[in-house]
């Protein structure tokens, strides 16, 4: 009995350890990635928002023109906003993190988007000065 609760122990310790492990940060494009999925996915609820006002509106002209024709008396429609279109989806804007190399060449800097060349046209005698 006591090396089941020991095992049990150990089992559940082992669990919780992997569970609480901290995942690494995300990357610049993980992050613009989701950004854009989750402005897809509140496009798509528009879109499935404006879709089922049109249908709810179509089933009550459907039923007011079958309650006339039946000889009912169909009430006024009660006045509701107009359905938004929400158009085609477009993408979020994402700008470049614009980042300048740290030296001349650039060998030791960040990666960024090239706005400029990553070397002067200067020469070695003209960046270092006159010999003293």
């Amino acid at each position: 009995m006591r090396l089941s609760v020991i095992v049990a122990a150990a089992a559940t310790s082992f669990v919780l350890g992997a569970a609480l492990a901290k995942l690494p940060p995300q990357s610049d494009e993980a992050k613009a990635k989701a950004a854009e999925t989750a402005s897809k996915s509140a496009w798509s609820d528009k879109v499935a928002g404006y879709q089922l006002c049109r249908s709810m509106d179509r089933v009550a002209v459907a039923y007011r023109s079958h309650a006339v024709g039946a000889g009912k008396s169909a009430s006024a429609p009660e006045q509701t906003p107009a359905c938004a279109d929400p158009g085609p989806y477009v993408p979020p804007q994402t700008t470049p993190a614009a980042s300048k190399p740290l030296e001349a060449a650039g060998a030791h800097s960040p990666p960024g988007t090239a706005t400029s060349p990553p070397s002067n046209k200067a020469t070695s005698a003209e960046m270092t000065g006159p010999r003293k």
